[in-house]
């Protein structure tokens, strides 16, 4: 079959109307750019929820471990105590405060409260117990 040759203005059966003009491509490129930065910014703020996770397990389980050692010894041998230690990674400090009150809340019962914190202590856990003689 003969095609005869263009003549100008003709697009050969092509409509103009097809394809993606540069502003709809540029503005598809935006909304892509913004979306992946959203994506970066979540991941970061995932990865910086989970070391505080970490951090907050690894104060939580040394605060458990104090109380149940100062219940195992009894009511007597009980008493206040400051403690530095390195978590189970080697690169972040905790300090442990264990602080006995006697005669609280009530005769013949003592209130124990263990403190974990780390970061300077900018951030902290608290655990209490009370045991009775």
């Amino acid at each position: 079959m003969f095609n005869p040759p263009l003549e100008k203005g003709d697009t050969g059966g092509f409509s103009s109307e097809k394809g993606f003009t540069l502003i709809e491509v540029l503005i598809a490129t935006l909304v892509l750019a913004i979306g992946l930065l959203s994506l970066a910014t979540l991941a970061g703020t995932v990865i910086r929820g989970n070391s505080f996770s970490n951090k907050m397990t690894a104060a939580t389980t040394l605060a458990q471990e104090k109380l149940e050692d100062i219940q195992r010894q009894g009511y007597a041998s009980a008493s206040s105590a400051t403690e530095n230690y390195s978590s189970i990674t080697g690169y972040e400090a905790y300090k442990r405060v264990t602080t006995v009150a006697a005669d609280t809340p009530a005769a013949g019962m003592k209130t124990v409260t263990v403190t974990v914190s780390w970061d300077a202590d900018a951030h902290s856990v608290v655990l209490k117990t009370i045991m009775a003689e």
